[in-house]
C-alpha cells in the first residue's frame, strides 16, 4: 500500500481547486492537501477559474447556521490532522461519472496528515459498518459504464479509495464508500495503533431540499444566538421550571405533547451527538413525502426520514425534528427541538419533545389525516434518549428538573391528537460533550429524581417479589 507524503502550499491551492471542480465548496481556512486526481482534466481556463474560487471560498466567513453546508471541516488530535468533506449527489456523480447516490453509496472524502511519532490504523467500521470496498463500488455501478471503459472505471474506484494504515510522518486522502444517507451524516472517526488511540466526530449536514430544519426559522435565530442571556446553573434550572409544560397548536392554544427534554451545547454538538446516537432528520410534509409515508404504512415498511406533524412552541413550530426509525414506519422514537431564547454557560439551549410512536392512526386533527399513537409511559422515551447518548459518550452533565407537571396512570394526561400519557413531571436536561465521556464519568447534578419509568407504566404488579426463606 503506498503512503503519499505531505504536500506545499501550492499544491493545497491546487486541491481546492480539484475541490470546485468537484463540486465540494471549499474550507473556510486554508487546507494545504494534495489533489486527487478526477476523472477527467479540465482545461487551463477552467482550472484557473475554479482555483479562483475556491481561494474566495477559502477567505469567506462561514455562514450563521449551527453546521456548515458542503465545507472541509479539519480536526487535530495527538499529532493528527484530518480533513473531511462529503459530496452532495450531483457532485458526486460528476467527479465519479456514474449516479452513486441511486446505487445507495455516498462517498466520504477524507485526508489524514499524521505528524506524530505512532503509526494508525484507520477504522473504516466505525464510519459505516456496512462500508463498501473500491471494486464493490465499481461492480455495483459496471451497468451504467460502456464495456470498453469498464477496467478503468474500477481503477478509478480504488485510486480514490482512502488508505486505511497511516504511517507516522505520512498523509493520505481519498474517499470512503459509505452507504447512502440523506440530510446530514455524523462521521466517528477512530484510529489505534502503538497503544495509542484516535477519537474525532464530525457532523455533516447536506443542503437536500426538503427536509424540515430547511424550512423552519433555525439559521436566523442561530445567528443571534450569542445575544441572549447568559445564565448560569441555578439561573438555568429556575428558568427550565418556569416554561410552560406542553407543546401547542398553530393557534398556540391547547395542550401537546410534553416539553420533557433540554440540551445544552451548540448546533454542531448536539447534531453530532444524536447522530451518533442513530437519530436522522426528518422531511418537510409534502405532497410527496406524505405519499410515500402512507405507501410505507400500507407495506408495513420503513420510512427513517419520514415527516413529523408540526406542534409549537416559542411561538413557532419545532426547528428541528428528528427520529430513530425502525423497520416500519409505525414504530419510531422521534423528537423536536427548538432553540430557546436564552443559553448557559455561554453555550446555546435547546429545548424539546420526545416521545416513543407506538402505531398509526386515522384522525382529522392532523393536516396529513393520519398521525402515530404515542407510547403512554412517555417518560420512557426521555430516558432512552439520556441512555443512548451516554452509550455513545456524548454527555458531560445530566439532571432532572421539575416543570411538566405529573400525570398518573388513573389520571393522565392527553396531547393534541387524544393520546393518554403519564410522566413523572421532569424534564431531562443533558449537556453535550464535545470530546467523548465514559458514561461513568458524566455528573449528575441532582436536582431531582426520576422514577422508573417501566415500572411508573406497569404498576405494582411489576416489582419483583421478594424471596421466600
Amino acid at each position: 500500500m503506498t503512503h503519499r507524503s505531505a504536500p506545499g502550499i501550492a499544491t493545497g491551492v491546487a486541491f481546492l481547486a480539484g475541490l470546485a471542480l468537484a463540486g465540494v465548496v471549499a474550507s473556510t481556512t486554508a487546507v494545504a492537501l494534495p489533489a486527487a486526481t478526477p476523472p477527467a482534466a479540465a482545461s487551463a481556463e477552467v482550472q484557473a477559474q475554479a482555483q479562483a474560487k475556491a481561494l474566495t471560498e477559502v477567505q469567506a466567513e462561514a455562514a450563521g447556521l449551527p453546521l456548515q453546508l458542503g465545507r472541509v471541516r479539519m480536526l487535530e488530535q495527538r499529532g493528527v490532522r484530518v480533513y473531511l468533506a462529503i459530496p452532495t449527489e450531483e457532485q458526486s456523480a460528476s467527479y465519479f461519472g456514474v449516479p452513486l447516490a441511486e446505487m445507495g453509496i455516498q462517498p466520504i472524502w477524507l485526508r489524514i496528515e499524521n505528524t506524530s511519532e505512532h503509526d494508525f490504523w484507520l477504522l473504516p467500521v466505525s464510519i459505516d459498518p456496512d462500508y463498501y470496498s473500491a471494486d464493490e463500488v465499481a461492480l455495483v455501478t459496471v451497468k451504467k459504464v460502456p464495456k470498453e471503459r469498464r477496467d478503468a472505471h474500477a481503477e478509478m474506484f480504488r485510486r480514490n479509495a482512502l488508505p486505511f494504515f497511516s504511517k507516522a510522518g505520512t498523509a493520505n486522502e481519498g474517499y470512503v464508500y459509505a452507504t447512502y444517507v440523506r440530510g446530514g451524516r455524523f462521521v466517528d472517526i477512530r484510529m489505534t495503533g502503538d497503544g495509542q488511540g484516535i477519537r474525532m466526530r464530525f457532523a455533516v449536514m447536506l443542503p437536500t431540499e426538503g427536509f424540515d430544519y430547511e424550512r423552519s426559522s433555525l439559521k436566523v435565530l442561530y445567528e443571534k444566538v450569542g445575544d441572549y442571556p447568559d445564565l448560569g446553573l441555578d439561573e438555568l434550572r429556575a428558568r427550565l421550571r418556569e416554561l410552560p409544560c406542553c407543546t401547542t397548536n398553530t393557534d398556540g392554544v391547547g395542550e401537546g405533547d410534553p416539553l420533557n427534554v433540554v440540551i445544552v451545547g451548540t448546533g454542531e454538538e448536539a447534531i453530532s451527538a444524536l447522530a451518533a446516537s442513530g437519530w436522522s432528520f426528518t422531511e418537510a410534509i409534502t405532497a410527496d413525502s406524505v405519499r410515500r409515508m402512507v405507501g410505507a404504512a400500507i407495506a408495513e415498511k420503513s420510512f427513517l426520514t419520514a415527516p413529523v406533524s408540526s406542534l409549537h412552541a416559542f411561538g413557532r413550530k419545532q426547528d428541528v425534528a428528528l427520529q430513530r426509525g425502525r423497520s416500519t414506519i409505525a414504530q419510531r422514537n422521534h423528537m423536536r427541538i427548538w432553540l430557546a431564547p436564552f443559553r448557559c454557560e455561554g453555550r446555546p439551549v435547546w429545548i424539546g419533545q420526545v416521545s416513543r410512536d407506538i402505531g398509526v392512526k386515522a384522525t382529522t386533527r392532523s393536516p396529513t389525516l393520519t398521525t402515530h399513537v404515542i407510547d403512554p409511559v412517555i417518560d420512557e422515551s426521555r430516558e432512552y434518549l439520556l441512555h443512548s447518548l451516554l452509550h455513545h459518550d456524548a454527555v458531560s452533565r445530566f439532571a432532572f428538573v421539575r416543570g411538566v407537571g405529573e400525570a398518573t396512570k388513573d389520571a393522565p394526561r392527553h396531547n393534541l391528537t387524544d393520546d393518554p400519557y403519564i410522566t413523572d413531571g421532569n424534564r431531562l436536561v443533558v449537556w453535550i460533550s464535545s470530546e467523548p465521556v465514559d458514561p461513568n464519568e458524566a455528573v449528575n447534578l441532582g436536582w431531582n429524581l426520576s422514577t422508573d419509568p417501566v415500572l411508573e407504566g406497569r404498576g405494582e404488579y411489576s416489582k419483583v417479589p421478594p424471596k421466600k426463606n
